[in-house]
């Protein structure tokens, strides 16, 4: 199995102690979105990898080394100020996360995400050709693969227009943004890949391949693992252990919030003692152990 932590929320960044609890216990308890009395209850002895998502990978790093699978790291680092990501930290410091997670794992586990790409009178193609050159600079040396995305039409997005203030992306915008980033990349000895788009670089130089692939999953668990059914991206089938709106990033372009008053309802629901993210088992709840 491997363990998605998570594309439903940031775990590391605001769960941290929770899940190094559940490590420590050996299982974690994961409600499905969909038919929450159902639990499904999963054993760290049946992961044989470990995927991580966050914007900031910091509250997690000393307890590394207490974890023994092998991990993935994917950290998204994007340009945006305040206005698109309330409370995400400084760049400064997920900058020097993203270094000492390198030192961690190596450089080869430690995956940078510039995603997403949104174009806006402020945020235009120029800043984000200025942005991530300065970002693969100051990681050259640290981070082997760089993943890219652009802003999808999220319910969350559609109700940001008004702070968001999107432009449309056209050929010469993509054209820009594919000589460019390749560009960059190449240079500071970074690979660069689309995640999922329906818009084709790899003319420019850029890798189409999915951000956890079926030949990266074998690599680093001897295993062969299916395609992801429920996204359809290509990507090894995970198993994600978050809850949807529960990130207190805030970001105005997030898919996994879409009410933030239901996230602050539900962080004051967020145990570190709980098997559960969100709350805790009820005595009608149906667990079903989950192996795959």
């Amino acid at each position: 199995m491997i363990l998605n932590v998570s594309g439903r929320t940031d775990i590391v960044a605001f769960y941290s102690k929770w899940f190094m609890n559940r490590y420590s216990e050996g299982y974690v308890d994961v409600r499905n979105p969909f038919y929450p009395k159902l639990v499904s209850r999963i054993y760290f002895d049946d992961v044989d990898l470990i995927v991580f998502c966050t914007k900031n990978p910091l509250p997690i790093l000393d307890d590394l080394k207490k974890i023994d699978k092998p991990i993935i790291f994917q950290v998204t680092l994007t340009p945006y100020g305040k206005d698109i990501e309330p409370n995400v930290i400084s760049k400064g410091n997920i900058i020097n996360g993203v270094k000492r997670l390198s030192k961690i794992l190596g450089y080869d586990n430690v995956y940078v995400r510039y995603d997403p790409i949104l174009i806006n009178d402020k945020y235009d193609v120029n800043f984000h050709i200025g942005a991530f050159k300065s970002l693969c600079k100051k990681l050259n040396g640290y981070v082997k693969h760089i993943i890219v995305s652009f802003i999808d039409d999220y319910k969350n997005v559609r109700k940001n227009m008004h702070v968001l203030k999107l432009n449309e992306f056209d050929d010469n915008i993509l054209k820009k943004i594919g000589e460019n980033f390749s560009e960059i990349a190449r240079k500071n000895g970074m690979t660069i890949q689309t995640c999922f788009e329906k818009n084709d670089l790899s003319f420019y130089g850029f890798v189409s391949d999915a951000c956890v692939s079926l030949d990266l999953a074998f690599r680093l668990t001897g295993k062969k693992f299916s395609k992801w059914k429920a996204r359809n991206c290509g990507c090894a089938e995970m198993v994600d252990i978050g809850v949807y709106n529960t990130c207190f990033h805030f970001c105005k372009y997030c898919y996994a919030n879409f009410d933030e008053k239901q996230v602050l309802k539900n962080i004051k629901n967020h145990d570190d003692n709980s098997s559960l993210l969100i709350g805790y088992l009820g005595k009608d709840d149906v667990i079903k152990v989950r192996k795959k």
